[in-house]
């Protein structure tokens, strides 16, 4: 199989599991070792996120306009406090847990956790929260996802999850919020940890790119049809087989 396939492949599997609380870096790196990719699939997963990264960028572009245009002071606000909170959180437990395994249980977790919001969705129980308070809440939950096996769209879903807001509302601000603390993420690996820049690397980033924008735009879609309690289970499920997978894995 050719390198320009094998990088094809993998980076359709980072444009599809980088959404859903599964472990894009995990799925890509077996992925990666099941084709024989040539370099470190570690390395390679973290390098595709460019790919994803310019899709969510390029998905919600008005929003990223708005808010750069001070048009939009709440969703500026929102990812500022967000971002301040999660990058020196996560960089703090990221180097304080280099060196030790951590297994697939956070991510059961997680999913415990939005099983729970699913039932109090059901119940039409919500917390009665300040946008600030919940930016800060979801910046810690994005912070903690550095952790191997506790998803950051999961727990961002979960975070956001606790105030009433439709299905639609949590994709677009989990992913939004992503953009700053991934572009920090990848640029620190790939940057400071010497990752390959390869120009053979770049078909995969453009099908993470492509596979991706078709992903999220699905994933948007089945957030304006389904109704809250759905939408949490839903992603609680998928947190479940995500652990199901890194355990057997």
């Amino acid at each position: 199989m050719s390198d320009f396939i094998v990088y094809s492949i993998l980076g359709v599997l980072q444009g599809i599991f980088e959404w859903i609380p599964i472990s894009s870096e995990g799925v890509v790196s077996l992925a990666a070792n099941f084709l024989k990719a040539e370099g470190n699939p570690v390395d390679l997963a973290l390098f595709l996120h460019i790919g994803t990264l310019a899709a969510a960028i390029f998905y919600y572009r008005k929003d990223w306009i708005s808010v750069f245009a001070f048009k939009d002071r709440k969703l500026l606000s929102f990812i500022m406090i967000a971002t301040i909170i999660s990058l020196p959180l996560g960089f703090a437990v990221y180097k304080l847990i280099e060196q030790t395994a951590v297994g697939a249980g956070l991510l059961a977790i997680t999913g415990a956790g939005l099983l729970f919001t699913a039932y109090f969705a059901k119940k039409k129980v919500f917390l009665k929260i300040s946008d600030e308070k919940l930016a800060a809440i979801t910046g810690i939950m994005q912070g903690l996802a550095v952790i191997p096996g506790f998803s950051r769209s999961g727990s961002t879903i979960f975070g956001l999850s606790l105030a009433k807001s439709e299905p639609k509302e949590i994709l677009r601000l989990s992913y939004l919020m992503s953009v700053p603390a991934v572009a920090a993420s990848t640029l620190y690996f790939l940057v400071f940890k010497g990752g390959d820049f390869s120009m053979q690397l770049w078909p995969g980033v453009l099908a993470s790119f492509l596979s991706g924008l078709l992903f999220l735009d699905m994933l948007t879609k089945m957030g304006e049809k389904v109704n809250f309690f759905k939408f949490a289970l839903a992603f609680a499920f998928l947190c479940f087989a995500g652990a199901a997978l890194e355990f057997v894995f």
